[in-house]
């Protein structure tokens, strides 16, 4: 070939070269943005922005949380949309990105299965997807990234069992899959991790023995296997890894002694936590070989014999935790390890409470470092005084000396101790009074002084400890007045106060106790009336004012507390009649009564029907009640001879004079009602303790039923906004608009209904009102008290209900959902159970679920409730089929479509649709429930693996991150919705099951989200 044609020929390829390769790196660009674009579409939820610089108008190398490689043609390396928020799936399209190295998407709210396809990202070097709600099973696939370092899983819902494959993974330096539900052991082959940093597998209810392969983990560091179920001995091989400075094996079952020089063999151990095992043996005094140890937590083991003195030379410790074992000797010197610690000068917390230590109190104590924050010594055998320098450790926030055998006095430098949130100090012989420097301790929460010789006065000061939740003298030679200041405090959840010398009166601020759970003044001497402002503690479930002197009747207030689990007002003086409405508290399982003066019939409703929860010993003025009582019957008593002379004498005349008394008022009320006229219209009240109001006054209350005060209609009628000016009080009222048909009969039903019912979760009723309007023409409306809260509609559905613009995004958090849901449920349970007769409401739905200022649900609009002629709720099948039932579509129990009758299981079917619809936000009526497919299936089909599907996604939102508790409440509750609206009525949950078992979850729930803080504190380390 000439040259001229070879320079050509060589320029065309260099041309269609460059055409080539730019086609190529076009094509790879396309992919990464097509993947990138993908990952957008599956995030349904971006509540800070992020993806919002994710749109053509940039390059996606500038999209916010994209790093890209400019070695190769802006290919995708990093991608970090961690800590936003964001709620949705991972797709298979990540598996695109062929040159990531970096993922991280920790904390956030992603949920579905980790796609196997993240197998294909050969070049992957980091994929952190800690604080997520992943589910399914770790991808085996990921042995195929070869390139591994790190691999953060935690806290996740990953099941199954951790692959073994895993330990092909050659260069992995980090592997953290802990706060997991995996199921079986720890592979072997991780011992197989030559690289391997930081293992963390805590919380992964893993099980079995810890494998020997773990102590070939030379460059191991970092090794965090808390909370599972792990048992056998220790690997000895452990003690070989001689880099680790993390050694945390908390809340397991493994047994064993430690090896007396593990200090010389882990001279790095900075964290040595171990509490919560079944280890024996002695602490080694090696340990102070490990210069740099900062913690030690071995409580709750075996532990025994002496502390070891050596640990005084350690000087970075921080935290000596040796609490609930059996430390100590016979020799009386136990605590000498103290005088020694005064040297570690960054000591915060020494806990060695709950152990066998025994000897004198040592002064030592207040010489130790005055950073420290918890000191407990409690529940040992230490005699002695408390020291008076106690003072001197200002920083304490747990003081723990309960159940020793100390005597003298509490000292007033105590006072001195302003960050102390925990006294403790209980069962001792400790003398002279409390001293008044306590009211200085303002951040204290709990103080527990039971069980002491303490005398005196209670001093008025602690009503200056604002935050003051639990307090508890009980067991003291306590006297005088109980100082009003300490019924003041507003957040106090408990007093004990029993078993004192205490007179004068109960202070009547205690009704200002809101959260008030347990009061106990039992075994005083105090006298006086019960105040009828302890009525306005709602929250109280143990109320026990026995053994004292109280006197006049008991206050019908009490009644209202529906809390209450145990109301003991025994050995007083108290007169007067049992209050039936005690029968009705739906908690109630202790009532004492007893050695009282007591009189009348008992009642035989309710809690009265159970004799084995019930006292009435000593009062015998009473009478009637169950059998089981064995009270006498009640009968007119024997009139006397002196009574004989009086109907002789006086009872002629009485008669002659009430016959004419009935006739005059007869005629009286038949000329009254001849007048009857538009301006004095008869108000038709339900009964006595209704209020009447006039069709005047409600014209005037509403402006004249003005469209500015309509809050909403329904098929019988309108409600409206009043205010009326006489009371000065808001009122709703539903006005029925008698041309519709049925809407006669609806007002006559809800007025029977509402006649006799008191529920604080039925709406409240203050009148009804049947008179003629200013056109002649009948009137009928039913006057409640106003919720300011609205319609539970009004907070589920705002975009479709809301008038307010500022009411659009408004939404219900977990708990007011939770608690939204057992308030009906109370409400019905009451209706079907214990109000007699019993009612069926017969439209439960959110239009009809009102809320308070409090966010307290209220049941109303009982237009369609039926009175059943049967009384007990533990007929499965109570009905009336003497009217047919209507209620609103999607809510209708499937047997009223068939003829049914009123029946509880079909407000409990209604209740049940409620329920899923609080926690879905989807209506019954939504387009998507066609054919079979209905709310019930749809959430029955998606329980458990797709429960982040189906709820409501402000839940979601409201989380930013999910945690297993709420998991477990949304779960558990969906499923009683479930139980609720299951096809046929003998499939349903009995309504008081129903709302036991809301209870339960709603217990469950909070006692889940205050687990944590407490394990943190003593019992584990984690790395995520």
């Amino acid at each position: 070939m000439s040259a001229p044609w070879a320079f050509v020929f060589y320029a065309l390829f260099l041309t269609y070269s460059n055409c080539f390769m730019g086609y190529a790196s076009k094509s790879q660009n396309e992919t990464d943005r097509l993947a990138l674009q993908a990952i957008k579409d599956a995030i349904s939820q971006d509540p800070n922005g992020v993806l919002d610089s994710w749109n053509t108008s940039l390059p996606y190398c500038q999209w916010r949380g994209v790093s890209c490689s400019s070695k190769h043609r802006q290919r995708v390396t990093v991608l970090d949309l961690s800590s936003q928020g964001l709620v949705g799936r991972v797709p298979a399209h990540i598996g695109n990105l062929s040159f990531l190295r970096v993922i991280l998407l920790h904390n956030n709210s992603f949920h579905g299965e980790i796609p196997p396809e993240i197998g294909k990202l050969l070049r992957l070097e980091t994929i952190w997807l800690s604080n997520n709600s992943f589910l399914g099973e770790v991808p085996k696939n990921l042995t195929s990234c070869i390139n591994l370092r790190e691999i953060n899983f935690i806290d996740n819902n990953l099941t199954g069992k951790i692959p073994v494959e895993l330990g092909i993974i050659p260069n992995l330096a980090v592997l953290c899959l802990g706060k997991n539900n995996f199921k079986g052991k720890i592979p072997p082959t991780f011992g197989n991790f030559s690289f391997l940093i930081l293992l963390s597998l805590e919380e992964a209810s893993l099980e079995g023995n810890i494998p020997e392969d773990i102590g070939r983990l030379t460059r191991l560091e970092y090794l965090t296997v808390a909370s599972n179920n792990l048992t056998g001995t220790f690997p000895s091989s452990i003690y070989n890894l001689s880099r680790l400075t993390i050694l945390s094996f908390p809340l397991n079952k493994l047994k064993g002694n430690l090896p007396v020089d593990i200090g010389f063999r882990l001279p790095n151990l900075q964290y040595l936590a171990l509490g919560g095992n079944q280890f024996t043996g002695v602490i080694p005094s090696s340990l102070s070989n490990a210069s740099q140890l900062k913690m030690i937590s071995l409580t709750g083991n075996w532990f025994s014999g002496l502390v070891p003195v050596e640990l005084g030379r350690l000087a970075n410790l921080s935290w000596l935790r040796l609490g609930a074992n059996m430390l100590g000797t016979r020799s009386g010197n136990d605590l000498s390890f103290v005088g020694y610690l005064t040297n570690c000068t960054k000591l915060k917390s020494l806990l060695v409470g709950g152990n066998l230590l025994k000897g004198s109190m040592t002064q030592a104590i207040v010489n130790l470092s005055t950073q420290i924050s918890y000191l407990s010594l409690g529940l040992n055998q230490i005699h002695g005084t408390i020291p008076p320098g106690i003072g001197n450790l200002v920083n304490l926030i747990l003081l723990d000396m309960q159940y020793l055998i100390l005597r003298g006095s509490i000292p007033n430098g105590i006072g001195n101790l302003q960050k102390l949130s925990k006294l403790y100090i209980p069962g001792n012989q400790l003398e002279g009074q409390i001293p008044t420097t306590l009211g200085n301790l303002t951040a204290l929460y709990d103080l527990q002084l039971s069980q002491n010789n303490l005398s005196g006065a209670i001093p008025p000061s602690l009503g200056n400890c604002q935050m003051l939740l639990w307090l508890d003298l009980s067991e003291n030679d306590l006297d005088g007045f109980i100082p009003a200041p300490v019924f003041g405090l507003p957040s106090i959840v408990s007093v004990n106060l029993s078993r004192n010398y205490l007179t004068g009166t109960l202070p009547p601020n205690v009704g200002n106790l809101k959260q008030l759970e347990t009061l106990d003044v039992s075994k005083n001497k105090l006298s006086g009336g019960i105040p009828s402002t302890l009525g306005s503690c709602l929250s109280l479930e143990t109320i026990c004012v026995n053994d004292n002197s109280f006197e006049e009747t008991i206050p019908e207030t009490l009644s209202s507390l529906r809390g209450l689990h145990k109301l003991d007002l025994s050995h007083n003086n108290l007169s007067g009649m049992i209050l039936e409405n005690f029968g009705r508290l739906p908690f109630l399982k202790i009532l004492n009564l007893s050695f009282n003066d007591l009189e009348g019939e008992v009642p035989q409703t309710g809690l009265f029907r159970n004799a084995s929860v019930i006292s009435l010993t000593g009062n015998r003025k009473l009478c009637g009640g169950i059998p089981e009582l064995k009270l006498p019957a009640c009968t007119v008593p024997h009139s006397n001879k002196r009574g004989r002379f009086l109907s002789s004498k006086v009872l002629g005349p009485l008669i002659v004079i009430a016959v004419c008394l009935v006739l005059f008022v007869g005629f009286f009320i038949l000329r009254h009602r001849r007048r009857k006229s538009i301006e004095n219209s008869a108000s038709a009240p339900l009964n006595n303790q209704f209020i009447k109001i006039s069709y005047r006054e409600l014209l005037q209350a509403t402006d004249g039923f003005s469209n500015a005060k309509l809050l909403g209609s329904g098929s019988y009628g309108s409600v409206y906004k009043g205010f009326l000016h006489e009371s000065q009080s808001l009122i709703a009222v539903k006005v029925f608009n008698l041309y519709h048909r049925g809407a006669s009969k609806s007002f006559i039903s809800e007025c029977k209904a509402l006649r006799n019912v008191r529920h604080r979760n039925l709406l409240k009723i203050m009148s009804a009102c049947a008179s003629v309007d200013y056109q002649g023409n009948d009137f009928r409306a039913v006057i409640y008290e106003f919720m300011a809260g609205g319609s539970l509609e009004s907070w589920l559905h705002p975009q479709q209900v809301a008038d307010d613009e500022r009411d659009l995004n408004r939404s219900l958090n977990l708990e007011q959902r939770l608690s939204i849901a057992i308030d009906v449920a109370s409400a019905l349970e009451y209706l079907h159970c214990d109000c007699q007769p019993p009612t069926v409401h017969s439209d439960i739905k959110p239009s009809n679920v009102l809320l308070d200022d409090n966010m307290v649900a209220h049941v109303g609009d009982f237009g369609l409730a039926k009175v059943l002629s049967k009384v007990s709720c533990d007929v499965q099948n109570d009905k009336s089929s003497s009217v047919l039932i209507k209620g609103s579509v999607g809510y209708v129990a499937p047997e009223y479509g068939m003829g049914e009758g009123a029946s509880v299981q079909g407000d409990v079917y209604s209740f049940g649709i409620l329920v899923l619809e609080i926690f879905t936000a989807r209506r019954p009526t939504d387009d998507m429930f066609q054919g079979d497919m209905n709310l019930h299936n749809f959430v029955r089909m998606s329980l458990p693996e797709r429960l982040m599907d189906i709820v409501d996604p402000k839940l979601i939102y409201e989380k930013n991150t999910i945690g297993r508790s709420v998991l477990d409440c949304l779960a558990s509750v969906l499923r009683v919705g479930l139980s609720c609206s299951m096809q046929t009525p003998k499939d349903r949950m009995e309504i008081k099951n129903v709302a036991r078992e809301l209870h339960k979850i709603a217990e469950a729930y909070e006692r889940k989200g205050n687990d944590g803080a407490e394990q943190l504190q003593e019992k584990t380390i984690t790395i995520s």
